[in-house]
């Protein structure tokens, strides 16, 4: 299966990227320290020289391309993973937007522009919601999707257990959003975000086990 609109997506972002890097670190002093990590309430945590934090999205962008393009080629259910497709592309897409939107928090004041602190906490929040509209779609495989042991052998399970996972998703991103907008503490910000990722990532699972519990009573 060939994604070649995504492929040159792909390309066309990290040469746009690069020249707005290129360009932000010449407005900027020597010295510069910038940010390149941003902790659970959404702010910036670890910083690094300009250069360094300007082109890291630029090569964070590459390498998950390179992994995006070169994952079909190696999925042995070729079939299966081209029923997922609304998902890979999804989560393709949505890996772009998320470095875009590094880029932008990185080289924003280069260009004189405040971007609120929580932009990073809102943007991942609307990419797991976005992922969470399209993952019902995805079909069993080794690299797409919740592969619990009990859904990757039960279709059923699978698609219960996806239903599932993307209504909490769902839930999960637009709570990130909401989360991103209310005037709170950092450290409440920070424990409310914990506990939603949590809760995103083990419920599925579980949820898959007992469904697998259930239908061996059945």
């Amino acid at each position: 299966m060939r994604y070649r609109n995504l492929v040159i997506a792909s390309m066309l972002t990290a040469v746009g990227l690069a020249i707005v890097a290129a360009v932000a670190l010449g407005r900027l002093p020597a010295g510069t320290q910038l940010p390149t990590h941003w902790g659970p309430d959404g702010t910036a945590d670890r910083f690094a020289d300009a250069g360094t934090a300007l082109f890291m999205p630029v090569g964070l962008t590459v390498l998950l391309s390179l992994m995006m393009a070169s994952l079909p080629s190696l999925e042995p259910l070729q079939d299966k993973l081209a029923q997922s497709a609304p998902l890979y592309r999804t989560a393709w897409a949505g890996l772009l937007g998320v470095m875009v939107l590094v880029e932008a928090l990185v080289a924003s004041p280069a260009f004189g522009i405040a971007l609120p602190t929580t932009t990073m906490l809102a943007g991942i929040g609307v990419f797991l919601a976005a992922l969470g509209n399209v993952l019902p779609k995805s079909r069993p495989g080794f690299f797409v999707g919740i592969r619990t042991p009990w859904a990757i052998v039960d279709p059923d399970n699978w698609i219960a257990t996806h239903r599932y996972g993307g209504r909490i998703m769902m839930a999960a991103g637009l709570s990130l959003v909401v989360l991103a907008a209310l005037p709170m503490r950092g450290e409440t910000r920070a424990s409310f975000v914990v506990a939603i990722l949590l809760v995103t990532v083990a419920t599925p699972v579980i949820y898959s086990f007992f469904y697998w519990r259930t239908s061996r009573r059945v």
